[in-house]
């Protein structure tokens, strides 16, 4: 998700500021967590241009570079559009209506070989 916000909310020196969010899941121990962010857009003195990333109010490394499990420290991160890691948490927390489990009822049927169907021409004869 990107969002161009313009000229509002610029840090000193910005020149544009878009919000970006991202989902992350650790390869290493399955943690998964999503984050928003800020990218401002800047010009230094030389004419060159950076961004820096701004989360929750603060500066932050890029997430696009080794990024750094939450849960275990590992850096083996996928990373993912957003609502990928929201959109898996709700699908395990979701109820499942899975059939009751019990005994299975056979038809009853008359003891001796007289009282079962006998074959026909066309084939067996279908059980009552």
């Amino acid at each position: 998700m990107t969002e161009i916000s313009g000229q509002g909310g610029l840090r000193a020196g910005a020149t544009a500021v878009v919000a970006e969010a991202y989902a992350f899941a650790c390869m290493r121990c399955g943690y998964g967590w999503e984050q928003s962010y800020e990218i401002e857009h800047h010009v230094d003195g030389d004419g060159r241009t950076f961004v820096l990333y701004v989360a929750d109010g603060r500066i932050v490394p890029s997430p696009l570079n080794r990024p750094t499990c939450r849960s275990c420290d590992g850096h083996v991160v996928r990373i993912l559009r957003p609502g990928r890691v929201a959109s898996a948490r709700d699908a395990a927390h979701r109820e499942r209506r899975v059939p009751a489990a019990g005994p299975v009822e056979a038809p009853w049927t008359p003891a001796g070989p007289a009282a079962l169907p006998q074959d026909t021409p066309e084939g067996p004869a279908p059980l009552p």
